[in-house]
């Protein structure tokens, strides 16, 4: 019997309705008990514990107010942990929203630790995120890594995979405090000046 290729079904841009089934609270819906949410990290997660925010910006420089970011990293001994369960200390996948009012979207987490390539390569300490917005008809891969580990940044292969230094920049999430916290703060932009790199897999 011949084996017959599915041919691709097309893609559909987000809108604001992804809220609606993905972020709940967001859409100020109450949440699901059960609900893959923007706490990775619980108090009790060893590592370094951070608050990631940030803001999605269209190419004329507006907020988007309704996009859906999903997250996957590593712990901080540099694992990835494929099991999801919420009563875990740490999960290393996450979503969040940013809001219809401020438009930022916050992460609790730990920062990631060192997480070797396929071809044992060390990379450094980085959170891979996928975006989704309206207008965008299929979702924008990126990555995160922290302005504080210049060192490793600079050797990191994916990083050095972008030719303009000016371009990784836009990858890079400048440290801050917010209410004596760490935190770190990674604004995108889809398109225009500033846009940030996307990469295509």
């Amino acid at each position: 019997m011949p084996i017959e290729l599915l041919k691709e079904t097309p893609s559909q841009t987000a809108g604001p309705y992804v809220h609606i089934g993905l972020a709940l609270a967001a859409a100020g819906i109450e949440p699901r008990e059960h609900e893959i949410w923007n706490e990775m990290a619980k108090p009790e997660a060893p590592g370094e514990h951070i608050l990631l925010l940030g803001n999605v910006y269209d190419g004329n420089g507006h907020l988007v107010r309704d996009s859906f970011l999903e997250l996957w990293q590593a712990d901080d001994q540099g694992h990835y942990h494929i099991d999801f369960d919420q009563d875990k200390p740490f999960n290393s996948f996450g979503r969040t929203a940013t809001t219809f009012d401020a438009g930022e979207w916050t992460v609790q987490t730990i920062k990631p630790g060192v997480v070797n390539n396929a071809a044992g390569v060390p990379m450094a300490p980085h959170i891979n995120i996928s975006l989704f917005a309206r207008g965008v008809n299929i979702h924008l891969h990126t990555r995160l890594y922290f302005s504080d580990e210049a060192e490793a940044n600079a050797k990191d292969p994916v990083l050095n995979l972008i030719e303009q230094p000016a371009r990784r920049e836009t990858l890079v999430a400048t440290r801050c405090e917010v209410d004596g916290k760490v935190a770190y703060r990674f604004d995108m932009r889809i398109q225009g000046e500033g846009e940030t790199v996307f990469f295509d897999f």
